[in-house]
């Protein structure tokens, strides 16, 4: 099943300037095992040391935060859309 991720700016580096990537799974985190298989260097700046998402990162699915669905285990269906987006902080 096909999924689009959509690719922060900040983070293009890593996917060769890419802003999306279709990718197969079926949860958010076979997703993003499955960018990091495509395109190295994404864990590191997405997880922290226990394996969970680092404070600054949000995941969106269909517009909806991940951290108040299922987490990591929140599922996808074929041709939704999944955005990693930085939080952004400023004074």
């Amino acid at each position: 099943m096909a999924v689009i991720v959509r690719i922060p700016t900040q983070l293009r580096e890593l996917s060769g300037g890419v802003s999306e990537a279709s990718l197969e799974g079926s949860t958010v985190s076979e997703l993003l095992s499955a960018l990091e298989t495509a395109h190295p260097g994404f864990n590191e700046r997405l997880f922290d040391d226990t394996g969970g998402l680092r404070r600054f990162v949000n995941v969106f699915v269909a517009d909806e935060d991940v951290r108040f669905l299922d987490g990591l285990d929140t599922a996808v269906g074929d041709g939704q859309t999944v955005s990693i987006i930085p939080a952004v902080a400023g004074g």
